[in-house]
């Protein structure tokens, strides 16, 4: 599982230090997309495997089916680590994420997310004031409810 908030730099060739923490459980091989919130999702390939197959149950007739899945895999590239842990992420994904420099790479359970830095803080910020509220709607009902 992928736990944490790491703090890192891109470099001009677009190269990103994955911390040494994630790397092992993500494998020699990952892919990187899309995610939401104008940051970047990154899977281990089991758990790719998993999505593309859930996806691809989705009513292809459904609207909004068919623009998700190609937002989400046309995005979507098989990436590899350099020899110092790096991962070099393309003109393309850096410019959805708007990633410029200082970068958030962060531990969500079955992903890892990247983020541009500024974002990060403005999403957190934005997000942390209604976490209780959040909470409330989905953990009360739900198998986690008395956390």
């Amino acid at each position: 599982m992928f736990m944490g908030e790491f703090n890192h730099s891109i470099d001009t060739k677009g190269r990103l230090i994955i911390p040494a923490k994630f790397r092992e459980e993500l494998g020699s091989s990952f892919v990187i997309t899309r995610g939401l919130e104008k940051c970047l999702f990154v899977y281990p390939m089991t758990e790719w495997h998993q999505i593309e197959e859930k996806l691809k149950a989705l009513p292809f007739t459904k609207k909004d089916a068919r623009a998700f899945t190609r937002l989400f895999f046309s995005g979507a590239s098989v990436s590899e680590l350099d020899k110092q842990g790096r991962v070099t992420i393309g003109n393309g994904l850096r410019e959805y994420a708007s990633l410029q420099k200082d970068c958030v790479v962060l531990g969500v359970s079955t992903r890892l997310e990247i983020w541009d830095s500024k974002s990060w803080h403005d999403y957190f910020e934005a997000s942390e004031a209604s976490f209780s509220d959040i909470s409330e709607t989905l953990l009360d009902a739900g198998p986690l409810s008395g956390m």
